[in-house]
């Protein structure tokens, strides 16, 4: 009887416990298509254009100012990719957008006329750049001639952008400037004459020019490769222009001066009054030249006004959506008058309005991802807390709404980049995982941006060593702090913080029990090799930031950081993912990781979208990453997870699971990879077969990632010709000459950090056989 009802007290407890949690939220509301988006006004205030789906992907759509959203027409067409940002042409006569192909992140631009779309046709896209296998930056759109728009194109040479003026209505090309000289960028006045050049250095500096009457240039400041220096703007003067940096042994903050573009002079505008942050963004009117006002993403973004009309504009918005909500100001006419605004926050993705400064009348346009239900969703805190050397970690924390903060599931989720951050604010992913009931951490580690120079710079060749440091000592204040149970703690992140997953489960296994990389480098060195060739420019900052492969200190240091050096430390249950277009992280830094794990027997899944770069756009095969994330998650962490999902994402996923086995191992990686042992010499080894120790000698030769090795037994000898090194571990064919007969045996083996080996020899039919083996001069 006692036991019924403790049973039954259990039941009720675990009742009452999922009763606390809001209902689970279809994953489709988080990462499908969005009902509406994007909106903007046109230049003349006339007409409202928007994204929205049309034949279940995002395309542009325009509607008449007052009209409902039912009148609209769409005016692209697209396919397969979704559109995800777009501009109106200076006079509003074109809608401009870029597009790539399957995620490979060659752009070209593409204009398309509204006025000639009706009920029944779809405007025709021109393709303005028409470049294959390049990319296309759009620099300027000058008010002095609409019809055109400059673009740098990288169709000479694919490591630097030339300057192209084309005009929109036909497509004609016209060379401005060839770049011979290392330009990373341009600037145009405010009467749109080309006055600025841009450089960096081999040494990655970066370098401002003034064009001079006579075509040459003339330098009027440089930063080095620690620091920033970006051009904003021209001041409404239009000779002295706006710059944002961090120049200076005694600064710290990004702050924003004025720099004379005659002698070089700069003179102090503005930098933190709390002095805790860098300088964010700075919001200049296209009317006036002025400025309206400066934003800084502290815990929760600051925003100082200049504009005294706008200020008054700002704080009527807020009284009207509430003061816990955030207003910024997305499209504005040419004149100034009307606006649309989106009032956000943690909770709230958006509500997108029409604001009509002059008569102060509000038009609630849509709220962004309608069915979304506010009231399930869980507020972000921010957080701080001490890394492995005592310097404090920014980070944000959102629990799951419902349950008490005690004893709480985990996921990591580290931000890309590393050189970005996470900001306070709406954020579907931590959404979705405090939905399905856990805490969810996102550490701004140092390395991050906008915390200072000094902050930033703490991250330099600190990849998976302090960096990885801030992320574990967050973890561990959560659970010193009782919130988190130390046996359920998950890692989940994309390219740099899909690296720091990797490192997670190498570098500190017994933390985490599941893991999900997405576009994760898993070898440094690889990473650094196959950088895109238009980040010629930054190459030098990476190798600064990271460490150089081509010095034997910094291909030790980078072989030490690669997860791939290490996988053999690994234990966690884990999941790859991967964009088989990725231009920046190549497939071959997943398929390297899957076929380590792989040989070594431990279980990984893997994910590659056949139509996807760096991260996946296309919602189905967002809902298919996510579907089998959640159930991923809830077998190792305990989470709640939406059973199955629609016939096209299911079908999606299937698609994209990748056997494991029929993985390859790229054959640049083995080349290129640098092992973290030396074999070379002579080995003492003992084979244990039937209870007995029996002596071999191996002679090793080692080249780079293989190796070649002479064996001496009692009764025979044999040779290894193509063995191969992967980080301290080895593998290879003997064969032994024994009684007139040639013998094959597989070693495996691995040399820990004491430089002892361990491994089997193992044929078919036959048990392994382990054996231990040392260096003769160690």
């Amino acid at each position: 009887m006692k036991k019924i009802l403790l049973l039954i007290i259990f039941l009720v407890s675990f009742v009452n416990l999922r009763a606390q949690l809001p209902p689970l939220i279809d994953r489709e509301i988080f990462f499908g298509n969005p009902e509406i988006a994007g909106a903007q006004i046109s230049p003349d205030g006339k007409h409202i254009s928007f994204i929205k789906p049309y034949k279940d992907v995002r395309n542009i759509w325009v509607k008449e100012k007052d009209a409902s959203f039912d009148k609209a027409k769409v005016v692209t067409a697209e396919t397969k990719r979704p559109i995800t940002s777009y501009f109106w042409s200076r006079d509003g006569k074109y809608i401009l957008f870029v597009k790539d192909n399957d995620g490979d992140e060659n752009f070209n631009v593409y204009a398309v006329n509204p006025a000639e779309a009706t009920e029944d046709k779809i405007p025709t896209a021109r393709n303005l750049t028409q470049a294959q296998k390049a990319r296309a930056i759009i620099l300027h759109l000058p008010k002095s001639d609409p019809d055109s728009i400059y673009v740098g194109l990288n169709l000479r040479d694919p490591a630097w952008h030339d300057l192209y003026q084309i005009k929109i209505s036909t497509g004609e090309k016209i060379l401005i400037r060839e770049n011979r000289d290392r330009t990373t960028g341009w600037m145009f006045d405010n009467q749109d004459k080309l006055r600025i050049v841009m450089k960096s250095t081999e040494q990655g500096e970066s370098e401002i020019f003034t064009i001079q009457q006579d075509g040459s240039l003339k330098k009027i400041y440089s930063c080095n490769v620690f620091e920033s220096c970006t051009p904003l703007a021209f001041h409404q003067d239009n000779k002295r222009l706006y710059l944002l940096t961090n120049k200076g042994d005694n600064v710290n903050l990004i702050r924003l001066v004025l720099l004379d573009t005659e002698t070089g002079k700069e003179e102090l505008v503005e930098q933190d009054p709390l002095n805790r942050v860098d300088l964010a963004s700075v919001f200049i009117s296209e009317k006036t030249k002025k400025i309206i006002s400066t934003t800084y993403f502290d815990d929760k973004p600051r925003v100082y006004f200049k504009d005294k009309q706008f200020e008054n504009d700002y704080n009527f918005l807020r009284k009207q959506f509430g003061e816990e909500k955030e207003v910024s100001f997305n499209s504005l006419t040419d004149d100034e008058s009307l606006m649309i605004v989106i009032a956000y926050s943690d909770t709230e993705p958006g509500i997108v309005s029409l604001f009509d400064r002059r008569t102060k009348k509000l038009t609630q346009l849509y709220k962004v991802r309608d069915r979304l239900p506010r009231e399930a969703l869980s507020q972000m805190q921010a957080i701080r807390y001490k890394s492995s050397d005592g310097l404090e970690i920014p980070a944000y924390l959102t629990l799951p709404k419902g349950l008490e903060a005690k004893n709480l599931p985990l996921v990591v989720v580290p931000h890309g980049g590393p050189w970005a951050r996470d900001v306070w604010g709406y954020n579907s992913l931590a959404q979705f995982l405090a939905n399905r009931g856990y805490a969810v951490l996102q550490p701004n580690f140092r390395g991050s941006t906008g915390y200072g120079k000094k902050f930033l710079n703490a991250g330099n060749k600190q990849w998976g060593d302090l960096m990885q440091d801030d992320i574990t000592w967050g973890v561990k204040y959560l659970i010193n702090q009782g919130i988190v149970d130390p046996k359920r703690v998950g890692i989940m992140g994309g390219s740099y913080g899909g690296y720091a997953t990797l490192a997670g489960v190498t570098f500190t296994p017994d933390l985490y029990a599941a893991a999900i990389a997405i576009v994760a480098p898993s070898n440094l060195i690889t990473l650094l090799e196959t950088i895109p060739p238009y980040w010629t420019a930054l190459k030098t900052v990476f190798l600064e930031r990271m460490g150089d492969p081509r010095t034997p200190e910094g291909k030790a240091q980078l072989t030490r950081q690669s997860p791939l050096t290490h996988v053999d430390k690994i234990k966690t249950p884990l999941m790859i993912v991967h964009g088989a277009n990725d231009p920046r992280v190549k497939q071959s830094e997943a398929d390297q990781i899957v076929v380590a794990l792989r040989e070594r027997g431990y279980p990984v899944e893997y994910l590659l979208a056949p139509d996807e770069g760096h991260g996946f756009i296309r919602p189905v095969n967002s809902m298919a990453l996510y579907a089998r994330a959640e159930e991923f998650l809830a077998k190792y962490l305990g989470g709640r997870y939406q059973t199955g999902g629609s016939p096209e994402v299911m079908q999606r996923l299937k698609e994209i699971t990748v056997d494991v086995k029929t993985v390859k191992p790229p054959m640049q990686i083995i080349m290129n990879e640098a092992p973290s042992i030396n074999l070379t010499g002579k080995w003492h080894a003992t084979v244990q077969a039937q209870g007995q120790g029996l002596p071999l000698i191996i002679e090793f030769n080692q080249n780079a990632a293989q190796f070649t090795a002479d064996i001496k037994g009692p009764n025979g000898t044999g040779k290894i010709e193509n063995g191969k090194v992967s980080g301290r571990n080895l593998k290879g064919t003997i064969k032994i000459d024994f009684q007139g007969q040639t013998l094959e045996l597989e070693l495996t083996a691995s040399v820990d950090e004491s430089g002892n080996m361990k491994g089997n020899l193992s044929a078919p039919g036959f048990p392994p056989l382990n054996f231990t083996a040392t260096k003769a001069n160690k």
